[in-house]
């Protein structure tokens, strides 16, 4: 792990506009407000000395039969930093924070050839549950 490694919630759109190279697309000041107004959404954003090198995002999802759990939605390292342990830092974090949340589990969907991120999420502890078909309702 990287010397001078800190994990903050993001709580400004501006962090995530600093942020955005780390993004698939150009982040959005719009969505990324409604997106931190949510009490279930959260942004862990990773810094390497000041600059930030990595992300994660989860949405806490509530049922009334069930209880709380956490959906690790997305999670990016920049390039210079991968392979130094801040993706595993950043999923323990999320982790520590549904815990203390008081959910009951963490689940994240993961393209089944993605051979990367399933390495990385067993090796912090996740196992696999039984084949899950993900279908995708799609609007214009």
């Amino acid at each position: 792990m990287p010397d001078h490694l800190e994990i903050r919630r993001a709580s400004d759109p501006a962090e995530l506009l600093a942020a955005q190279h780390l993004f698939d697309g150009p982040v959005r000041r719009e969505w990324s407000e409604r997106f931190l107004a949510d009490p279930g959404h959260l942004m862990l954003l990773a810094y390497v000395e000041g600059a930030p090198a990595g992300f994660i995002t989860g949405i806490e999802m509530l049922h009334p039969d069930k209880g709380s759990e956490m959906c690790l939605y997305e999670l990016a390292v920049d390039e210079p930093y991968r392979r130094r342990g801040i993706a595993s830092e950043l999923v323990a974090t999320l982790a520590a924070v549904a815990r203390d949340r008081g959910c009951y589990d963490m689940w994240v969907p993961v393209d089944a050839d993605n051979e990367v991120a399933l390495a990385l999420y067993r090796a912090t502890g996740a196992g696999t549950e039984e084949a899950v078909a993900v279908l995708t309702w799609t609007w214009d």
